[in-house]
């Protein structure tokens, strides 16, 4: 048996998406750009998927930017917005951001602005006490995730919005929505930010695909140049399959799944605490409000996250570890350092991410494979 639970690093295309890909291969392969009538009618199809993708995030009648992916949609928000200031100002980033956003620092201060962090709480979530400190008419630009990505904690995106509005009512909010997209709700247009990014491959769309939502009224740059396309936003002929693609992931998405990731979360966390004592969660209390229904982060000392992964891994057991690795040279997580998780206990972190497809019968035994691993390894660590 098999049981893939890194589906926060990417899910299986689904059987719809395959579908609909297979027939554009066949017959929707032409450029959008042309002015024949098959280019055309790819052309609709196309601002066909920006309606569906609108829509599902509560954003009708914004733009909608198709890009590469959630990492390119993050750049463009936040650079793109930030060509356009006239004046330089503050920048305030949270602390546990995706490096999609937070590697942007160093060109955001090339361009004259000043970056800072907002700290985290132990949760995993910005501190408001000390966001709202940090918060003046000189702030240009904040930026959180809906949902973290090692964590599965959710932003407290409505209290931002009322500090930004109370504080910093010049200020644009970006939202990271690639963990958060589909599985946490989202109304763009009542919630107030001004821009959100997500991304294909996380909801079993393809590789390669992923969209900025902007507000209408919130002005944006390009970062790349070319032909015009996307609105002169997004310079480059448009992947057509993987838009195709996406839309119909979010077309065909299962309005129930979210309940069922998260009865198997809660599953995978009984049982694991249950079966290990030792074992502790990184992250919030489990809550439709302050967790994502489909990550958990389990620390299971004083077995190393690495020595786990790979022995789950042999068992068909797939995972992530919570803490990185470069080289020889041992690497705190920067969500987990920032949260206060110490050394040891980030260095025996696992992701566990489900998705609408994940079973019980996969949660079980991933469960009886870590147990077995944790009881066999835990007697060979040097104390």
């Amino acid at each position: 048996m098999k049981a893939y639970l890194d589906n926060s690093a990417t899910t299986k295309p689904s059987a719809a998406v395959a579908a609909v890909v297979s027939e554009m291969l066949e017959s929707g392969w032409y450029n959008p750009s042309a002015l024949y009538k098959p280019a055309l009618e790819i052309q609709k199809k196309i601002d066909g998927v920006r309606e569906i993708c609108l829509k599902a995030a509560g954003a009708a009648g914004q733009t909608i930017i198709f890009t590469s992916g959630g990492t390119e949609a993050d750049n463009l928000a936040l650079l793109g917005h930030l060509k356009s200031r006239r004046k330089p100002g503050r920048v305030l980033i949270s602390s546990v951001e995706h490096p999609a956003v937070s590697a942007c620092t160093d060109e955001i201060r090339k361009m004259g602005h000043t970056v800072e962090e907002i700290p985290a709480g132990k949760t995993g979530s910005v501190d408001l006490e000390k966001l709202e400190e940090m918060l003046d008419e000189d702030v240009l630009m904040i930026s959180v995730m809906q949902v973290n990505n090692e964590t599965g904690a959710i932003e407290p995106l409505q209290e931002i919005v009322k500090l930004r509005n109370a504080k910093a009512p010049g200020a644009a909010i970006h939202v990271d929505g690639v963990q958060g997209f589909l599985r946490v709700p989202l109304d763009f247009n009542k919630l107030g930010i001004q821009s959100y990014a997500f991304s294909g491959h996380k909801i079993h769309g393809l590789k390669g695909t992923g969209a900025l939502i902007v507000r209408k009224d919130h002005p944006i740059r390009p970062v790349q140049f070319g032909g015009g396309q996307e609105g002169n936003l997004r310079s480059g002929t448009e992947n057509t399959f993987g838009i195709i693609a996406l839309g119909e992931a979010v077309r065909t998405w299962d309005q129930e799944a979210n309940a069922r990731m998260r009865a198997l979360k809660n599953s995978l966390r009984t049982q694991l605490m249950e079966k290990i004592p030792e074992a502790k969660v990184n992250g919030p209390e489990e809550s439709p409000e302050t967790c994502a229904p489909h990550i958990l982060n389990v620390a299971l000392m004083p077995v190393r996250s690495q020595t786990m992964l790979f022995a789950l891994e042999g068992d068909g057991v797939y995972v992530s570890a919570g803490s990185a690795c470069a080289s020889r040279k041992q690497k705190i997580s920067p969500v987990l350092k920032a949260m206060g998780v110490s050394t040891e206990q980030a260095d025996c972190s696992l992701r566990f991410s489900l998705c609408a497809d994940t079973t019980q019968e996969e949660i079980d035994y991933a469960v009886e494979c870590a147990v077995k691993h944790y009881n066999m390894l835990k007697k060979f660590v040097r104390r």
